[in-house]
């Protein structure tokens, strides 16, 4: 499935961010913040697959 293949690497891609924002890196926070927006909607496009897939909509 692309979607959730998308999904995962968008989690990888945002994981070296969300280290250096932990770590008190305003700017990695900012980016952070916008790749979970990414990730969110994403996800939703694994769920809508998902219940394609069922054949539910």
């Amino acid at each position: 499935m692309e979607a959730y293949e998308t999904l995962k690497q968008l989690v990888a891609a945002a994981e070296e961010d969300i280290r250096k924002a932990e770590g008190g890196n305003k700017a990695a926070g900012t980016r952070a913040r916008k790749q979970m927006q990414d990730i969110k909607a994403a996800s939703q496009a694994v769920r809508v697959a998902i219940l394609e897939l069922r054949g539910d909509k």
